[in-house]
């Protein structure tokens, strides 16, 4: 396999090349450093979403919207399938690099193939993927953009000079953010796989569908949104080359919390990811399709939930 941060670079040098009419707008930092922001102060929209969610997956996979319905409301849906999960979204579009600084104070979550430069994850030993190349892309969730201090961390962990870091920020609660968190459903569903034991290269293809959760700019409210797009709303197709009776526990319906809105699970959590267990972390409903074998479904949507959460009026 190629380096995967070489190919999410020739996606970032499109988004250079026609930010004006993705509406995201580069910056070039004292260390030489790129942030290209795609939903902090910059507009953004649904095409710039589904660029950035192919820069977290490498180019690996295919996003693309559709039209579908929540609670017989018409709203975009967003499709991603890869023929590399492991790869694709384990290694690549899982936001597993914590960014927090105290001077200047920054917090955001990194997802992207920067992460297969440094290479610290279990995943990517599992894998046994560990990506070299000179330039580096690393997706920042967080609703201020990237510091020099950033960007110097970043080329310090992934052994690149600071001119080739490419860092693509947005916030949650942007049109970007609801998009790009819709493109997770798979990859919520590999991580699940993992966390349980499941050899994660016995995944040959993953198809994942989740709605696209209406924008605020309240970043409370777009995190408990999107999380529900996906507990409640995430549907994900598998196809595997290895039966196991692990498959049952994928889904968020596996999770006693479920049901359970996320803006309130943040809440009871002081607004710590680490202290919410990794169960609820997962798609609604999954169909795990064993090669020469049987072909299980598990889980559900909760349209009712989700209306609440979208704050849908008809």
């Amino acid at each position: 396999m190629d380096s995967i941060n070489r190919m999410a670079i020739e996606l970032v040098d499109e988004a250079l090349d026609f930010a004006d009419e993705l509406r995201v707008v580069p910056y070039e930092l004292d260390s030489g450093a790129t942030v290209v922001d795609f939903g902090v102060e910059a507009e953004g929209g649904i095409e710039a979403g589904l660029l950035l969610a192919e820069i977290q997956t490498a180019g690996l996979a295919t996003v693309q919207t559709r039209m579908d319905e929540v609670a017989g409301a018409p709203m975009p849906h967003v499709e991603l399938q890869t023929d590399h999960p492991a790869l694709a979204l384990l290694c690549s579009q899982k936001a597993g690099w914590e960014l927090a600084f105290d001077d200047p104070a920054f917090e955001g979550l990194g997802s992207g193939p920067a992460r297969a430069l440094v290479a610290e994850e279990d995943e990517f030993h599992e894998v046994e993927y560990f990506d070299e190349f000179d330039l580096t892309v690393l997706g920042v969730e967080s609703i201020e953009l990237p510091t020099d201090a950033v960007a110097e961390h970043v080329a310090e962990m992934a052994g690149v000079e600071p001119s080739g870091v490419f860092l693509p920020t947005y916030a949650t609660g942007s049109p970007v953010g609801s998009v790009t968190m819709a493109a997770r459903a798979p990859e919520l569903a590999m991580f699940r796989l993992f966390e349980l034991g499941y050899d994660p290269l016995n995944v040959l293809s993953a198809f994942g569908s989740a709605p696209v959760a209406p924008v605020s700019y309240d970043e409370g409210v777009a995190m408990g949104r999107t999380n529900d797009a996906l507990a409640y709303g995430g549907t994900v197709h598998l196809t595997v080359a290895e039966d196991s009776d692990l498959f049952s526990e994928v889904p968020s319906t596996a999770a006693d919390e479920y049901g359970t809105p996320f803006e309130q699970i943040f809440e009871e959590s002081g607004w710590d990811f680490y202290d919410i267990p990794e169960t609820v972390f997962a798609p609604a409903k999954v169909t795990i399709d064993v090669v020469d074998g049987p072909t299980y479904v598990y889980g559900e949507t909760d349209e009712e939930l989700l209306a609440e959460s979208f704050d849908i009026q008809s």
